[in-house]
């Protein structure tokens, strides 16, 4: 990488972060504000919306088990995160706003450091051009926002996109740590295993070293590690599983076929949806035209990019899947990488196509970060 490819990473994240920033300031004035699951709680939110708006929802849970421990219910989010933050707040004091200032940082410098990795990867097969549209793609997808929130989803693509590129590398030894770290962070680092293997196949072909089999060994032991912390605390080794049950209704424990779950979307969720409310509305049809879209980017992905790339994006769009609905959907993919350099193949190509693309994208994430800030459930 060269001077400008850094320039244009810093730059894209820099312009990024202002559009955000711009649509909270219209969205604090002009949207109502729902009054549950808000950030710290509703004095803390009123005190300084910008900050405590990007631990919404889920990051509420976050920065209680840094701050508190694991507690009854949340035991569907996994260690890494917030132990990092607890590591870096407890140094200022056990305050609240000490835990989510270290993970807004955290959150942001993963960010950062994941678009270089994504960067890298990508220049390995990739011209520049289509590199840069991928990168933009990224940041231009409608749930990107999460990315800067108190949520797994920047820790996650820097953990996967590292771990691809020493795979490409032929690091099997620095790919499975960075495959074990994923897995406690979030349940689909595991996933990144059957890629590993196909990497593996192909370099052992050609050469074969013992420390690339400890690579493969070490990749599974975060997930692992985390069984035996619920098997100890008392809970069953898989209750990150059975504790999805309790985000709505439309999820199930009994794994549940991918065909099922479009079915009961366009006969049952969709024409019962009241759209007369505009955030119900609008976060159920985004679940279904995001899944269905990245249903066919996953399975075009083994005509358009390396199999290993194409194994991890389909095993993560169909791992959500199992539990019967497209609820949280549109940010469950939004760190399955492989998915934007099939899309850059698409239409990184041209200007047109890429403004039209990245207009849309901007208006929904626009829409999405709008209605996330104010306490309306998006994903």
């Amino acid at each position: 990488m060269q001077k400008n490819d850094y320039l244009f990473i810093i730059k894209s994240f820099l312009g990024w972060r202002l559009l955000l920033f711009l649509v909270l300031f219209f969205a604090f004035k002009y949207v109502p504000l729902q009054k549950d699951f808000l950030g710290g709680g509703l004095f803390n939110y009123l005190s300084n919306p910008h900050l405590w708006a990007l631990a919404n929802f889920d990051g509420e849970h976050y920065l209680s088990i840094a701050q508190n421990g694991y507690l009854p219910l949340t035991y569907a989010f996994f260690p890494v995160y917030p132990y990092l933050i607890k590591l870096f707040a407890e140094t200022f004091g056990h305050t609240l706003i000490n835990y989510l200032f270290s993970g807004l940082l955290f959150s942001h410098l993963f960010l950062a450091c994941a678009l270089v990795g994504f960067y890298k990867l990508a220049l390995i097969d990739y011209k520049k051009n289509l590199v840069r549209a991928a990168l933009l793609i990224l940041l231009f997808f409608p749930t990107s926002f999460y990315f800067a929130g108190v949520y797994t989803e920047s820790l996650f693509l820097l953990l996967a996109v590292w771990a691809f590129y020493f795979m490409r590398k032929g690091n099997f030894l620095a790919s499975g740590f960075f495959i074990a770290v994923a897995s406690a962070t979030k349940v689909i680092g595991i996933l990144m295993i059957p890629a590993l293997l196909i990497e593996f196949y192909l370099k052992s072909k050609k050469s074969f070293n013992w420390r690339d089999v400890l690579g493969l060994l070490i990749s599974p032991l975060g997930l692992i590690y985390y069984m035996l912390y619920l098997h100890n605390a008392g809970q069953s080794p898989i209750e990150f599983f059975q504790a999805q049950t309790l985000v709505g209704e439309t999820r199930q424990t009994s794994f549940v076929m991918l065909p099922q779950v479009i079915y009961r979307y366009i006969f049952k969720i969709l024409p019962n949806l009241n759209y007369s409310y505009f955030p119900g509305m609008f976060s159920g049809w985004m679940e279904f035209i995001v899944s269905i879209s990245f249903l066919t980017i996953s399975v075009l992905s083994f005509l358009r990019i390396r199999l290993g790339y194409a194994v991890f994006l389909l095993l993560g769009f169909l791992a959500p899947t199992i539990t019967g609905s497209f609820s949280s959907m549109p940010r469950y993919v939004l760190i399955l990488f492989p998915a934007y350099l099939v899309m850059a193949g698409f239409i990184g190509k041209s200007r047109l196509w890429k403004f039209v693309y990245l207009g849309i994208s901007f208006i929904l994430l626009s829409i999405s970060l709008a209605l996330f800030s104010r306490g309306y459930w998006i994903s």
